[in-house]
Parts: structure tokens; C-alpha cells; sequence
């Protein structure tokens, strides 16, 4: 017995010290918030108080020390997302993940980032301010990465340190700004129907821009050739352990239109939802500027922010800056494709991917006067049709860092607009409003045309010359608002007005949140923020209001079953919300996927119809498409010796929407509530293991919103009837010019990427219940309500 005791009390002195090891091993992993530390690269003390919700204020004598502090903090916070970020582009997952990541990598390495980030590099102003305050910024993220803790991940999957460089933060921009993008999702797929079927079936989906009803104004061969491309580059953004940016709300509302009488200013950018999410705030002061931001990981100077002098922000633009160009091999030659002046060699550039514990891989990517061949990068695509891209990122001048430097410290609106003129892509609209009583919106990127006739939705003609690009236009003619008479602005990545009689070309969303958003604030004129933050979580959709009052005019109401009557009686009454006790957008949103399915998945089989749920195409014409008695999508091709109706199909989906709701949720139409089928789950990169699920996941929450109202929290149709959401806004800001020291924001999950930091989920709960916290300016405020962490020259 006595033996058996001491064995006991063996085990539990063991456990004791294991526990105890753990704990000093947790402890030592976590952000350090408070204390003093030494950095070699800053010249003065710098302190930093880092407010309840983590979020570091960074006081330093120079702007120089300043950006030290910030990549310090920054790395100790996000360093695991950083180095996912700056190793998208250039296709180094595979060295951490292994083969999995290899056709994220090939396709990625492909593309032109890289060497579009070597050429803007080797031009770079070495004096000038944005490139010493990027260095600066550089210098503290290595610090951090020499002498602190490795992030858990580190440890997990067994990452090698290396220091970040300016390379890597262009780099992570051109990732962001191919993310941006729509063209490689739906070119190659409305190609495939036009090919297959004609233009008859197109009709419908709007690519004259009629459906954009509802515009920002201005103030001033073988099918399935070409579905591997819309396929295989959403399956890649879908997959990667960085989410792509999508959408947008922003509207700045003028003096003349608030209580206080002064601007204010709302935004919020919709990404795919990740852990660690993509912001992250930090508010520098110094003799030279001030500024509250919101930083990318691995970059220097935030996309959002703002000060006590201007507010800026962005939304997605959605324009086209991508064409895809069937090119002709010459056929005694593969190695040449053809132009309108004869044959030309592919230029060949040779690519090195490391793949964890397996064997390099080396690819050879094709290069013609268009851009890289899909062929090589991609699977599914035959080699002798190559398919070139065609990007205006890779091919304009990159001067990226000067904009968002000059977004960020700009003097004057005109300086700022200066900034805005710099960026030839993304597509994307900036949002301004400022203390003076500005307000101003600017579409930016390299704005361009082609020949009359060229409709590029479609993979165009590469070898005749017919097809290219005939005119790179002057920033002057991109759409824009600068102070209107209607006294605000915004943009829900619907499409601007034309300019100069041109409709530029893009894959606008639908007019859903910009008419609500527009008879909200049409509706008003004494804004404060508490009404702007309750506008933010608006769940509305006037248009689905339209589309059910257009589905249920084709059912026969007179041989409704109990359930389908009472569904209807449901969706008479709905007022558009999308609620957690709602029921209707359950029967709506189930209605709708089925409708989609009985149309469409005929003719664009499995993998195409998939393809197209995942485009804004989709979104555009569904509102137009169902009141179109004459569409040739109705009929059933699988039934050749019938020809189906609308009223047939809608009907039919209908009746099957009731009886898989009764399966899925019961027999009570009372109890298909919202909540039972709208849910998030911000998933980190390790959390799809399930055993470490629980560790680095956050969720889930049952949540209101859906597609396409103001609270846009997005999901994919699917089989399952359960609408995982997908992304939605990544932040909340509101800057009120007459309070400006308490505006407001919210996070969707914590500031900290680090699961052991006390940050890392504590503004979920909040987030989803809609509510905001202070963005912090006040410095006896912030010193009374935060730790403080010291950093001090080294002595060395």
C-alpha cells in the first residue's frame, strides 16, 4: 500500500511540474503588454499603452522610433499571420504545409507578382519618407523575430525564421490586390455558356450593365477548355489560409446632414472571415503625425484610418483589371505564339517551389506579350490552347507603397487625392471625409478601353490584335464625387455612373444594399453615431421583397398544402429582415437555392453550377431573371421531349424548398427560424484539425444578417440547407468629426492573432450582438485605462 502511495504521489509531483511548466512555457509565449524592453533601432524612449482591448498606442519623439514600436508590437501579435502573407505570392506555402499547398504555390508563383515587386523595388526613392518609415517598420519585426517568443504555429508546423523585407510587403499587396478581383471567377465560365449555348442564354445576366439600376453618382471553343480556370482560381482563394477581400459598405455623410454638424464617416470592408482576422489597429503619435489605423499584416501603413483631421477608408470598386487572351501556338513551333506581326517566343521563366518533406518542384511558365499561360499554372487546361492573363498589376507602374503612405499622411484632401491617383490596381473606391466638411469619394486603378464591340466578360482573341487594349485613361476620367449637393457619399460595389459617356466595365454587385442604403440616408438629416451604427447592422433587403412578390405571383395558391400555405403566409408578411427569430429568409434562401438549381445546374452540369453560384453574376440577375417568362434557362434540357415553364420550375422548387425544410427542421413552419441555419465560425489555418479545433477556432454564433444587406454576412448555397457564413464586414468604423475622440469600431474577433493573449477572442461576443467600442485619442483616457510597455534604446 505504501508503494502504491508513493508511485501516486510520484505521478502527481510529476503532473504538478508538467502543469507548471506548461503554464511558465504559456506565459513566456504570450504578447508582452506591459514592462520595459531594449531595441537596438529607435533613439528615444517610446512608450505604448495597450487599452482593454489590446490595441497598442504607440507615443514616441519621432516618427522613426514610432514604426519601430509598431512592427515590434505588431509582430508579437500577428507574426504567424505575417508570414502566411508575405508567402502567398511568391508560393512558399508548400514549406510549410507540404503538397497540399503545391497548386496554391504553382499558381501563385505564376502570376508576375514577384518580378512585379522586384521592378517596383529596384525604382524606389531610398530618401524618401515612406521608404525610411517602411525600414523602420521592418527593423522592429525583426527585432521581435530575433529576440522574442515563436508563435505557437511556429512550433506546430516548424517554420524557419527569417527576417521580413521590403519584397515581402510588396509581395503582400499583390496578393490583397488579386484577391480583389472577379474576372478569373466568371470570364472563363460566361465563355463557356456563350460557347456552348449562345448568347440567347446571357441575356439574362446582365452584362450591359442594364441591371445596374441603381448607380453611384458622380459629381464630375470547347466549354470546358475554360470552366478549369473559373474552377480551379476560386477553388485556390476558397482554400487559403488567407481569406480574399470581396465587397464593401462606406457612405460619409456632410455637415449639413448630422446633428452634431459635423462629418461622419462609416465604413466597413468585407473579407473572407479568418483567425486572426485582417485588421489590426494601432493609434502612433508623434510631432509630426498622428494617426489611428488599420494595418495589414507585414505592411507599414494602414488601408483604414484616420485622425483629428480626415477619415479614410475603402470599398471594393469591382471593375474588370483582368483579361484572359486565347493565344495561337505557332504549329511547328510551341515554344512561339502568334501576333499580328508573326511569331513570337515565349518568354520562359523558371520557378523553384520547396515542398515539405517531398522532392522540389520545378516549373516552367510561359509568358507571352498578354501575361503568364494559365496552362501552366492551373490543371485541367490543354497545352496547345494556351490561355494568357492579362493584369493590370503586373503591367502598370507599381507604386502601391507611395499611395497608401500618402493615404495615410496626407496634409490636405488634395494630397490625399494625389495618393488616390497613384494606385493603378486594385479597383477600389476611397472613401474621404474630413474636420473642413469634406466629403469625397474616388474610384481608383488604371482605367482602360478596347475596340468598340470587345465584350470583355469573354476570353478574347489574342493572336489578331482585334481584342487588345486601344487606351490607358487619365485618372481625371475615373468616377468620382467630391462633395455633392445631396451631402453625402457612398459605394456597396455597385457601378458609378458613366463618365464621359462611358459605363466602365466590371462585375458590379446588385443593387441591393445601395437602395437600402441610399433610403436610409435619403430619409435623413439629423445623423448621429448611434443611428449610423444601427444602420451598420441594418438586415433589410428591399429587393428580396420584390423577388418573393415575383415568385409567389407563379404558384397556384389554390392547391397549397397546410406547410405551404403557411410558408407563403410567411413570406407575405416578411418585412425583407433577416433576424435570428425571422423565419421567411430561411424559406426565401431555400427557395431561392432551388430555383437556382431547377434553372441553371441542367446546363452547366456539377462543377459549372457550383462555379456560377460562387460569382457576382449570380447575385445581379436573379431579381431580373425570374420575371423573364421567355428564358431559355427554364426548360429542362434533360428532358427532351418536354419544355419546362417558370411557372413549372418555380413552382416545383417551391414545394421541394417546404418538404426539405419540414426534414431539416421540423414539421412547424414556426420553428424554421433563422438562428437554426445561419452560423459563423472564424476559422484560423490549424483549427480544421479537429483536435485543435477548439484551440485556435473562435465560434461558433448563430448570427442575423445575409448576402446582400448592409449586415452582409455572406454565404454559399449548398445541398446541406445550412448557410455557413463566409465573410462579412472585418471591421466597423465610425468617425464622428464633432466627437472625434470617441468614435467608434469593432473587431470581429480580437486584435491578437496569439491564442494565448487575452485579446485573441474578446470582441466576438460584442461583434456579433452588434455592438462597438471606443477607438481611443484621448491620452489621459488611455493612460488611465491601459498597461504600458516601455521600449528603451539599447546601450550596445
Amino acid at each position: 500500500m505504501n508503494k502504491l502511495k508513493k508511485r501516486l504521489l510520484i505521478l502527481v509531483s510529476i503532473l504538478a511540474l508538467l502543469t507548471a511548466a506548461l503554464t511558465v512555457y504559456a506565459f513566456y509565449l504570450k504578447p508582452k503588454y506591459e514592462g520595459e524592453l531594449m531595441l537596438s533601432s529607435i533613439q528615444e524612449t517610446t512608450t505604448v499603452y495597450f487599452d482593454e482591448f489590446g490595441v497598442p498606442h504607440i507615443y514616441a519623439v519621432n516618427a522613426s522610433d514610432a514604426m519601430v514600436a509598431l512592427g515590434y508590437v505588431h509582430a508579437q501579435d500577428r507574426l504567424w499571420q505575417m508570414e502566411l502573407m508575405r508567402r502567398i505570392a511568391p508560393g512558399r506555402l508548400s514549406e510549410l504545409f507540404g503538397k497540399v499547398a503545391l497548386k496554391n504555390d504553382r499558381f501563385f508563383a505564376g502570376l508576375g507578382i514577384e518580378e512585379a515587386s522586384d521592378k517596383a523595388i529596384a525604382n524606389l526613392d531610398k530618401s524618401s519618407p515612406s521608404y525610411k518609415l517602411m525600414m523602420s517598420y521592418l527593423d522592429g519585426i525583426n527585432q521581435f523575430m530575433e529576440e522574442g517568443p515563436s508563435p505557437i504555429e511556429f512550433l506546430l508546423v516548424g517554420v524557419k525564421k527569417e527576417n521580413f523585407t521590403i519584397k515581402d510587403v510588396y509581395n503582400i499587396y499583390g496578393y490583397m490586390s488579386f484577391s480583389f478581383a472577379m474576372a478569373q471567377k466568371t470570364d472563363p465560365l460566361l465563355t463557356d455558356i456563350r460557347n456552348k449555348y449562345g448568347m440567347d442564354y446571357l441575356k439574362n445576366f446582365g452584362l450591359d450593365s442594364s441591371f445596374n439600376t441603381v448607380q453611384i453618382k458622380n459629381a464630375k471553343e470547347k466549354p470546358e477548355e475554360y470552366l478549369a480556370i473559373s474552377e480551379s482560381i476560386a477553388a485556390l482563394l476558397d482554400k487559403s489560409p488567407i481569406p480574399p477581400f470581396i465587397g464593401s459598405n462606406s457612405w460619409v455623410i456632410g455637415e449639413k446632414k448630422t446633428k452634431g454638424g459635423k462629418v461622419i464617416f462609416a465604413n466597413d470592408p468585407h473579407i473572407g472571415f479568418s483567425q486572426p482576422g485582417t485588421w489590426y489597429e494601432a493609434h502612433l503619435v508623434t510631432p509630426e503625425f498622428e494617426l489611428y489605423g488599420c494595418y495589414l499584416a507585414g505592411t507599414p501603413y494602414p488601408l483604414l484610418g484616420h485622425n483629428r483631421e480626415y477619415a479614410y477608408g475603402l470599398t471594393m470598386f469591382e471593375n474588370d483589371d483582368i483579361d484572359f487572351y486565347q493565344e495561337a501556338n505557332n504549329p511547328t513551333n510551341r515554344n512561339q505564339y502568334k501576333t499580328p506581326e508573326g511569331f513570337n517566343a515565349y518568354q520562359v521563366r523558371k520557378k523553384l517551389i520547396k515542398v515539405k518533406d517531398s522532392s522540389d518542384f520545378v516549373m516552367n511558365v510561359k509568358v507571352s506579350r498578354h501575361g503568364p499561360i494559365m496552362n501552366d499554372l492551373i490543371d485541367g487546361l490543354k497545352g496547345n490552347k494556351p490561355v494568357a492573363m492579362s493584369w493590370v498589376y503586373t503591367q502598370q507602374p507599381l507604386r502601391i507603397l507611395d499611395a497608401v503612405y500618402a493615404l495615410s499622411h496626407s496634409k490636405s484632401k488634395a494630397d490625399f487625392k494625389k495618393g488616390v491617383a497613384l494606385i493603378a490596381a486594385p479597383g477600389l473606391n476611397v472613401m474621404y471625409g474630413d474636420a473642413k466638411g469634406n466629403v469625397a469619394w474616388w474610384a481608383t486603378g488604371k482605367l482602360y478601353k478596347h475596340q468598340e464591340g470587345v465584350d470583355t466578360h469573354f476570353i478574347l482573341d489574342g493572336a489578331s490584335g482585334k481584342d487588345e487594349i486601344t487606351e490607358y485613361l487619365d485618372f481625371s476620367q475615373n468616377p468620382s464625387a467630391v462633395n455633392p449637393e445631396w451631402n453625402y457619399v457612398y459605394s456597396a460595389n455597385n457601378q458609378p455612373e458613366a463618365v464621359n459617356g462611358f459605363l466602365y466595365p466590371g462585375y458590379y454587385l446588385p443593387k441591393d444594399r445601395a437602395t437600402r442604403i441610399t433610403q436610409l440616408l435619403d430619409s435623413k438629416s439629423n445623423w448621429d453615431k448611434e443611428a449610423v451604427s444601427k444602420m451598420m447592422m441594418d438586415n433589410t433587403s428591399v429587393v428580396a421583397l420584390e423577388v418573393v412578390k415575383n415568385l409567389i405571383s407563379n404558384l397556384d395558391v389554390m392547391s397549397l398544402s397546410k406547410n405551404e400555405a403557411e410558408a407563403i403566409s410567411v413570406l407575405k408578411a416578411w418585412k425583407g429582415t433577416s433576424n435570428l427569430n425571422d423565419i421567411a429568409p430561411t424559406i426565401y434562401n431555400k427557395w431561392i437555392y432551388l430555383y437556382l438549381k431547377a434553372t441553371f445546374a441542367d446546363e452547366l452540369g456539377k462543377d459549372g453550377f457550383k462555379q456560377f453560384l460562387a460569382t457576382h453574376v449570380m447575385k445581379q440577375m436573379i431579381a431580373e431573371q425570374i420575371t423573364n417568362n421567355n428564358s431559355p434557362w427554364w426548360d429542362n434540357i434533360e428532358t427532351p421531349n418536354k419544355k419546362e415553364s417558370r411557372r413549372e420550375i418555380l413552382s416545383q422548387s417551391f414545394k421541394e424548398a417546404v418538404v426539405t425544410l419540414e426534414m431539416q427542421l421540423g414539421e412547424s413552419v414556426q420553428g424554421w427560424t433563422w438562428n437554426k441555419v445561419h452560423a459563423v465560425e472564424y476559422e484560423h489555418p490549424l483549427g480544421k484539425v479537429e483536435a485543435l479545433r477548439k484551440i485556435f477556432n473562435v465560434g461558433p454564433f448563430k448570427v442575423s444578417g445575409s448576402n446582400e444587406v448592409i449586415n452582409n454576412q455572406m454565404f454559399n448555397y449548398t445541398n446541406e440547407g445550412k448557410y455557413v457564413v463566409t465573410g462579412g464586414p472585418s471591421s466597423r468604423r465610425i468617425v464622428d468629426f464633432s466627437d472625434v475622440e470617441n468614435s467608434w469600431t469593432i473587431l470581429p474577433t480580437g486584435q491578437s492573432g496569439n491564442p494565448l493573449s487575452s485579446h485573441y477572442n474578446d470582441q466576438a461576443k460584442m461583434y456579433n450582438e452588434g455592438k462597438f467600442r471606443k477607438m481611443k485619442m484621448n491620452k489621459e483616457e488611455i493612460v488611465k485605462t491601459s498597461t504600458k510597455l516601455v521600449f528603451n534604446p539599447s546601450k550596445n
